[in-house]
């Protein structure tokens, strides 16, 4: 029995440790994507005022970039336990009613995330023939970043809720 237990723990560390690895890549493509933004910025303004030619396709692409950075943020951030919450009132709490807010608050973010990936799915496939002016790829790009992030918030809240619910489960971060 000891060995099923050990094991059990070695699956979960290890599922944590894929699960951390992903929102970590999520960080380093949003990371990646806001110097990509910095730089795109500077060029126009360059371009703007020095050149006296701004260059078109920086604003189509920088709307498209910000909504990547925010959903992979997101993404990471209910991983991390590092978005914005107010707690004081759950955390109060004695630790069964603790328990029940914390479950219930999972079950909130796991049917949003659900909905929004349906919903991006949707628009994805119903924008697929639009181009983005100014940048020429479909508008489904501007979509995809919803599926992405819905997933990834029902995967990462369900590992949370998981981690919580199984006694002897990794302590939260």
């Amino acid at each position: 029995m000891d060995n099923a237990s050990d094991s059990a723990a070695d699956t979960r560390s290890t599922c944590d440790r894929v699960l951390d690895g992903l929102a970590r890549l999520c960080l380093i493509v949003a990371g990646v994507l806001l110097v990509f933004l910095i730089f795109s910025f500077g060029w126009l303004v360059f371009g703007r005022y020095v050149l006296n030619d701004t260059p078109t396709w920086i604003e189509q692409s920088s709307l498209l970039i910000v909504v990547y950075i925010t959903c992979l943020g997101a993404a990471a951030g209910v991983r991390f336990n590092s978005h914005l919450s107010i707690d004081f009132l759950r955390e109060g709490a004695p630790r069964i009613p603790r328990a029940i807010m914390h479950a219930v608050a999972d079950g909130f973010v796991i049917l949003f995330g659900a909905f929004m990936a349906w919903q991006g799915w949707q628009m994805m496939l119903s924008n697929m023939g639009r181009p983005i002016p100014m940048i020429g790829l479909s508008e489904s790009w501007r979509a995809a970043p919803l599926v992405i992030c819905g997933v990834l918030l029902v995967i990462f809240t369900a590992a949370n809720l998981i981690r919580r619910l199984i006694p002897g489960a990794r302590a939260g971060d």
